[in-house]
């Protein structure tokens, strides 16, 4: 069973290329399993491929992805048999997956501000916001990470390697070693993946 030191070193030695990314992703990891230390949650957001990111974290997240997770203690006391059927979950929502409050947002207010609305509402001090933008320049991803610091969330983004408004914004920023949208979705999966596996070793190891 790896530990999240040996998920994390294995990252780099699959993808040598994210090496410049280092620190910022190893302080990404501790931002998020502070939060969830602390009994916090986690949200997500992005556009387009970046959607599906967001999408795509949150199950790793919520359900198991590379270990078990049984539930226990006394919390189903009353129905014993539904421990079964569970699995241990970190919280995470995508504000990118609810259809109708976004469309009723964007019809009443502006789309770039749907996600920060949410991020305003769902926030509270300790948990943390993943924004991921390609191109760091997404007006309602910015936005979210802008209403997650007023409600005293961290923020980590994950964006391309030339400077941006997310980057500027972010407490942790990882600018992973690409320009081209496609090439910076080819970095994000293998370093999201890395961070929910490291996550999970940390909170799931039996």
């Amino acid at each position: 069973m790896a530990t999240s030191t040996e998920i994390f070193e294995r990252l780099f030695e699959h993808y040598p290329a994210l090496n410049v990314c280092r620190k910022e992703i190893y302080s990404a990891f501790i931002s998020l399993r502070e939060c969830y230390r602390g009994g916090g949650k986690v949200l997500v957001c992005g556009n387009g491929g970046s959607a599906a990111d967001a999408d795509h974290i949150v199950g790793e997240l919520m359900k198991g992805f590379l270990l078990r997770r049984p539930v226990g203690g006394t919390a189903f006391n009353h129905d014993r048999d539904i421990l079964s059927h569970l699995q241990g979950g970190l919280p995470a929502i995508s504000l990118n997956a609810h259809a109708a409050l976004l469309s009723a947002f964007a019809n009443d207010e502006e789309f770039d501000y749907a996600y920060a609305q949410q991020a305003y509402a769902y926030g509270c001090p300790g948990d943390v916001l993943i924004a991921l933008s390609t191109s760091g320049h997404s007006p309602s991803v910015v936005n979210a990470v802008r209403a997650a610091g007023a409600k005293q969330l961290l923020s980590v983004g994950i964006t391309g390697e030339a400077h941006s408004p997310l980057s500027d914004k972010c407490t942790v920023c990882i600018r992973l070693p690409a320009r081209e949208t496609y090439r910076v979705q080819e970095l994000t999966l293998p370093v999201y993946h890395a961070l929910c596996a490291m996550l999970e070793a940390e909170f799931f190891s039996e």
